[in-house]
């Protein structure tokens, strides 16, 4: 009996503990946060400067956060499916999720290419530099969250998949949420900067 009521007390403190996975995750993120928070700040400062450039906020901007806004509802609905161990919605959501996030890298591409061709660009004095870095590290950050949901995808459809490990999945969900609501930051963020 008293073996009985150690186990129960030891699975329960298990459950009260974050995963190792999940605390790199949020150790990282902080760090993440700070480097844009700095990078904003700076931004912020060095706007006041003399001649100073701003630019044109392209629509492509306003699509591209409509189509990571709804990465992010396929990504949890595809969350709770595997959970619910329905794996066929699982790898149809999955599936969007990723391509999802492909298009917005590419819209991002598209927007970038319509800012450089208006002038604004790392050589001249202003915005363009801290644009171009600001978002350039946003879109590095977003490519490590496809890359996660590339091998994801992969492993959905793999013939060998038995193991209901959610973990994985809740990590790079919370990853992918994560880069979702720092592009709403900086979008909004060079909405009213600009």
């Amino acid at each position: 009996m008293t073996t009985f009521i150690e186990a129960t007390l030891t699975v329960s403190e298990q459950r009260k503990r974050i995963h190792p996975h999940k605390f790199t995750l949020w150790v990282g993120l902080g760090s993440i946060i700070m480097m844009f928070a700095a990078f904003t700040s700076a931004y912020i400062v060095k706007r006041q400067q003399p001649g100073w450039t701003t630019f044109e906020i392209p629509r492509t901007f306003w699509y591209s956060t409509l189509v990571i806004l709804a990465s992010s509802v396929s990504m949890q609905l595809a969350v709770r499916a595997f959970k619910d161990r329905e794996m066929q919605r699982y790898r149809r959501l999955i599936t969007l999720t990723a391509l999802l996030g492909v298009l917005f890298i590419t819209l991002q591409l598209l927007s970038f290419r319509q800012i450089w061709f208006t002038g604004v660009t790392m050589r001249g004095s202003g915005a363009g530099q801290f644009l171009y870095i600001i978002a350039g590290l946003h879109a590095l950050h977003v490519l490590g969250g496809v890359i996660a949901l590339l091998v994801l995808f992969f492993k959905a459809f793999s013939a060998r998949m038995r193991s209901y490990n959610s973990v994985p999945i809740e990590v790079a969900s919370t990853y992918w949420h994560f880069v979702d609501a720092l592009w709403i930051y900086l979008f909004i963020f060079f909405l009213w900067i600009h």
